[in-house]
């Protein structure tokens, strides 16, 4: 392993291994920061990626219903696992524009150990970092807004709003996540996060079961965040 140049006080870490019998290089960029990231770092880390670390006919597998993913045997041979969190936030159109309202505004990565810039526009083709603290360093992890979807019916309490990220090449995984929030025809407000991913990189390869259970621990702690944003200053 090497390490390779400091991008504005972001570390990129590279693996590279050659063979002269049967020549191969095998490359992956990690960025990381010792303190918490600020926007020009991430900005350097958007520049140095590249694009899509994973297959194109998967693009925009998210905007699918979750059944639908399930029987897709094309994922599960391609390696793909898939993370799910469907949780009530409450009721009413008021808590699903506050619902939608957080997810504009990125407050469902407003905690303490993961953010994404609040200041980030939520439009197809934008790419952004999320920002995790592990351990000591922060790692930093680009992505790209692949699709986005809103929904409203004129006559009916129907509505929905979410949107949907893949992860590019420097990030640990490879894959894409939708999140949305839903008005249901019983007046209900659902808060739902849908990924299929896979290690993208010896570092998540070698910890893909901790990797796991981080992201059922953000789910958690991003659904209490959102039901906190959505249910304020409501009597």
């Amino acid at each position: 392993p090497s390490l390779s140049t400091r991008l504005n006080g972001a570390l990129a870490l590279s693996l590279s291994t050659r063979t002269f019998d049967n020549y191969f290089e095998l490359k992956g960029m990690v960025f990381l920061c010792w303190d918490r990231p600020s926007p020009q770092e991430q900005k350097a880390c958007i520049n140095k990626t590249g694009a899509f670390n994973y297959d194109s006919k998967f693009r925009g597998a998210t905007a699918k219903p979750l059944s639908y993913l399930q029987d897709d045997k094309e994922l599960s041979k391609d390696g793909f696992l898939l993370n799910h969190a469907r949780v009530l936030v409450g009721s009413g159109l008021e808590t699903y524009e506050k619902g939608k309202s957080a997810l504009q505004t990125w407050r469902h990565f407003g905690l303490d150990w993961a953010f994404v810039d609040p200041k980030t526009p939520i439009q197809s083709g934008v790419k952004f970092c999320v920002c995790l603290k592990e351990f000591l360093p922060w790692v930093v992890m680009p992505l790209e807004v692949v699709y986005v979807h809103e929904t409203r019916k004129a006559n009916k309490a129907l509505a929905s709003f979410g949107f949907g990220s893949g992860t590019l090449q420097g990030h640990l995984l490879a894959g894409e996540e939708r999140f949305s929030i839903e008005l249901d025809e019983n007046n209900q407000v659902w808060y739902e996060i849908l990924s299929l991913s896979k290690p993208a990189h010896f570092l998540s390869f070698i910890g893909y079961p901790y990797v796991k259970l981080r992201q059922k621990y953000f789910a958690h702690q991003s659904t209490n965040a959102v039901v906190q944003h959505s249910t304020a200053s409501q009597q």
